[in-house]
Formats: structure tokens, sequence, C-alpha cells
């Protein structure tokens, strides 16, 4: 019986050192929030970006689901890492997402970050030169919005809107 005891002792001691060494790797995944809702909101820009484009005396531009997912996934990563960037890390640039997405040709991007709607979101890049340089570029006639909830639980979102032919 005391040859048996040990046995199972060992075999205890196993146990409760590998779940000692388990549960912080448990505790680092949970730590790490992902960010909060994400959305594709090309739709509900169609008449906020036609007034811009005719109001500047240019042609409406129309959603397109390939710029709206670059859009998304860059939303996504910014809302994830807590920051504004038109790069996704790991070598990936704009022009490397955008291929990524099928995407020929030139395209732009307007990034931005606060607690807006649409409305907000696009009189404050019409404010800014170089925003509204890439909303007032004939060249486009499609765009894709998107926005992600930041990871920290607040209702910040980190926006993205791709702009291309």
């Amino acid at each position: 019986m005391p040859a048996i005891h040990s046995v199972l002792r060992p075999r205890r001691h196993l146990h409760w050192a590998l779940l000692a060494l388990l549960l912080p790797l448990a505790a680092c995944q949970s730590a790490g929030r992902g960010p909060g809702a994400s959305a594709g909101v090309s739709g509900s820009a169609s008449g906020a970006m036609a007034a811009v484009r005719s109001g500047n005396g240019l042609e409406s531009m129309s959603p397109d689901s390939r710029l709206e997912q670059a859009a998304l996934q860059q939303a996504i990563y910014m809302a994830s890492r807590g920051r504004m960037t038109h790069t996704t890390g790991w070598g990936r640039d704009f022009a490397t997402r955008v291929g990524g997405n099928g995407i020929d040709g030139a395209a732009a991007e307007n990034i931005a970050m606060g607690r807006m709607g649409i409305d907000r979101l696009f009189a404050m890049w019409m404010a800014s030169p170089p925003h509204r340089r890439n909303m007032l570029d004939p060249r486009f006639r499609h765009y894709g919005l998107a926005y992600a909830e930041a990871a920290n639980g607040s209702s910040e979102r980190y926006w993205a809107l791709v702009l291309g032919r």
C-alpha cells in the first residue's frame, strides 16, 4: 500500500504543478480584450457622401464591399491596439491591405477616432485639407466605411474610410 500511495502522490503534485503553470496563461488570454462592436456602415453613409461630393460639383460615390472590408479590417486593428494608424503591423501597410482585398488602382484612406456619428465624422474630414482632398478626388467612384469600438469598453469608435476606383 505505501508503494501505491507514493506513486499517486507524485501524480497529484504533477497535476497541481501543471495547473499552476497553466493558470497564468489563461489569465493572460482573458486580460487582453478585443475590440467592441464593429460594423461596415457604407450604406448608412450614402447620403452624407452624396452631399459632400455633389456640394463640390462631383459625381456621387457608391459603396463597395471590398473597400468596406479593407476599412473594417483597419478599424478593428486600430481599436484592438488603441491607436490610430494606417498600417496593420507585421509589415502590412495600406497598399498591402487594399491589394489583399482585391482592390486595384488608386486608393486612399481617412481614419479617425472619437465619439461621433457619420455627419460629424464627415464634417471633421472635410475641415482637414488632406482628408478633404481624398474625399473630393475625382478618380474615386467607390468607398467603404467602417468602425470598431475601443477595446477598453468605452464608446469611442475607430473609423476608417477607404476610397477607390
